[in-house]
Parts: structure tokens; sequence; C-alpha cells
């Protein structure tokens, strides 16, 4: 990967472990180890949760929120005959578009290691007119790992996870890869605790679990940290790509870090984002409005999961979200970073964030 003004080895560390919802082990000891010189406590939870505490001078505290699940499947079925090649039927965890599945390579995760797999797509001419139609559903997907159903059975079992299988690379100004949904957000905030250093305030940096199925770990960790102020960090849609018109791109790339004004599961505080604006400007961070019709992110989880809190956001923007291809820019990935850092550097617990 071409230089970039971060860390783009842990970045792309980052995006390539994986981790679906429920199962994050494996990036949770990545962010884990990447806490202990950056943080004064580490702490996690029955659920999986991870808080990295930088103590500051006063007992006021902020809650930093970005989650560490992507989107994948678990195995439900195998699918073949004692005489024939076998395949794996899946169930989704998370928001897939059947669309893009097909001819798509995949990792089954067993508890004997790793097994690769493909997704296959019929060639097209060998399809009736109704099939090539037909909208696709996750059901219909199976993966194809090349073993006869005998061998298969012996080495997949019902409940295994699969995350897709993509490298992280950079193309041109962007960076492309699985599971920038959200791990370059988990990156910005791992990215931010190392810059700071005495703050005035107490810090909890959150890797959060089970966002893609319900923002689950993040209304646990609202009432466990009850923070006087939540800011979360996810990516955000960026439809600045042909076929749509400007009002529908919510976001575009190279424009800088967005931020968060509503979602789907939230409105945000309006003295919150309008504070992060003002440190923008003040720091000559660029930066964009978010407003996203639809969908959810942890700022909705601490919202009121332990009485009413003042919540913000940052995103980044992100083409072709929920695919194996996510595309962010690395300019408005470094002014997350920026951002969120300059931020924190400058809450000092007497703002009022009240309405």
């Amino acid at each position: 990967m071409e230089t970039v003004p971060f860390d783009a080895d842990l970045l792309t560390k980052l995006t390539e472990t994986s981790g679906v919802p429920g199962y994050e082990d494996r990036i949770r000891d990545l962010v884990i180890d990447e806490f202990e010189d950056s943080v004064d406590r580490i702490r996690t939870d029955a659920m999986g949760n991870v808080v990295g505490t930088l103590e500051g001078h006063s007992e006021y505290s902020v809650a930093v929120a970005a989650h560490m699940d992507e989107i994948g499947f678990m195995v439900r079925h195998l699918k073949g005959d004692d005489d024939g090649f076998g395949f794996v039927e899946l169930d989704a965890l998370g928001g897939w578009d059947a669309r893009i599945l097909k001819a798509q390579r995949a990792t089954i995760h067993t508890d004997d290691g790793d097994l690769p797999g493909v997704i296959g797509s019929p060639p097209p001419h060998t399809l009736s007119e109704e099939e090539r139609e037909k909208t696709p559903k996750v059901e219909d997907v199976v993966v194809d790992v090349g073993l006869p159903h005998e061998d298969l059975a012996e080495r997949v079992s019902v409940g295994d996870l699969v995350t897709m299988d993509q490298t992280t690379e950079r193309v041109g100004e962007t960076i492309t890869g699985k599971a920038l949904d959200d791990r370059v957000c988990l990156f910005a905030m791992l990215e931010a605790a190392r810059r700071l250093e005495s703050p005035d305030v107490t810090i909890h940096f959150c890797a959060t679990v089970q966002e893609e199925v319900g923002l689950r770990g993040a209304r646990a960790l609202g009432v466990d940290v009850d923070p006087d102020l939540a800011i979360a960090l996810d990516v955000t849609v960026a439809n600045d790509v042909p076929g749509f018109d400007a009002g529908k791109r919510v976001t575009e790339l190279g424009d800088g870090t967005a931020i968060k004004l509503k979602d789907g599961s939230v409105i945000t505080s309006p003295k919150v984002h309008k504070r992060l604006q003002a440190v923008a400007e003040e720091q000559g961070i660029e930066f964009q409005h978010e407003i996203l019709p639809a969908g959810g992110t942890d700022t909705a989880g601490f919202q009121f999961s332990s009485g009413a809190k003042p919540v913000g956001a940052i995103s980044i923007p992100t083409r072709y979200l929920h695919t194996p291809t996510e595309t962010a820019h690395v300019e408005d990935i470094s002014a997350t970073i920026d951002l969120l850092a300059a931020f924190l550097e400058s809450e000092n617990g007497e703002h009022d964030y009240a309405l």
C-alpha cells in the first residue's frame, strides 16, 4: 500500500481480520493489544465489548464508540449426498444484498482452522430468462469448498462462521477492502487514543460488538459505562457515483469527515454536532454534514440506555457499503482522526449540551 498519513499496516490488519456479530474474538485481541500502550486500563464484558479508559483530571466522562463486528454468515445446513460434492448453506449475520454475493470468495471458520471456499455463479448462457431475472436471496446462496459431502461433514459444522475473503488495497486516492464498516472507524478511534496523553476528562474508548444486528453491544455499554457524553464513529453512505442525483449522495469522498445530524436511529444533540463543527473550523479540518435517511449506529445505543445523554457522531464517507469492496478516501480517514482527537483534547466537561 502506498504511503498514507497514518498506520496503513494496522488498518489493513483490522480490515482483513474476521469477526462477525457475537464472534469478534480475533479482532478483539487486536484491539486489546493496541490499547496496551495508549490507555490506563482495559476491560471486557460478558458480551465481548472492550473498553480502554484514559483517566482525566475530572469525574466527567466521554464514551467514544466504534463497532468491531462485520457482516457475515453462520452455517445453517450442509447440502449434498454421500456420493457427490457437498455445499454449505448460510444464515445471514447482518444486512446482505444477495445480488453481490455471486462469484465471491469466502472463508469458513471451523474449530480445526479456516477453510477457503467460493460462492459460485452458473454461466449465464445455461440459465433460462426467468432464472436470469430472479432476485437471489441469502438462503439460495451456497459455498463450495471443493470437497465430497462426507469430507465436508467432517470439516464443517452447523454454527461455524463465514466471512468474505478480500484483501485491503490502495486504489488511487482511496482504500478499498472488506469490513471497512466499521474497522476503518475502529482504526480512527485507536489512532486518536494514541495521540491523547493527559485529557481533562476521562475518556472511555469503546470497541463494541453486535452493532450489525441491532446495536446490542452499545446498548449494554451505555448502562455499564454511563458516560456524560457519547460520540460514536461509523461509516456512512457515499452514493457519489454515476446513477445518483446530488440530493441522494448523502456524502462525497474527498470532501472531509462527516458530522452526523441524523440517521434512521438517532437525531444527534444539536449542541454536540455544532461544537464538533466549531472544532473542525478552528482546526481547519475539512468536514461535511451527514443526513442519512435510513440505517442506525451505536450513537442511538448510547443516547438513552442509561437516561437521556447528549450524543454526537463522526462518520467516514464510504462507497459500496455492505459489500467486499467498501471504499473510503485517505484524506477523509485522516480528517476523522484529526477531528476526534481535537474534540477530545478540547473537552473540559464544562460545555452545556442540554437542550
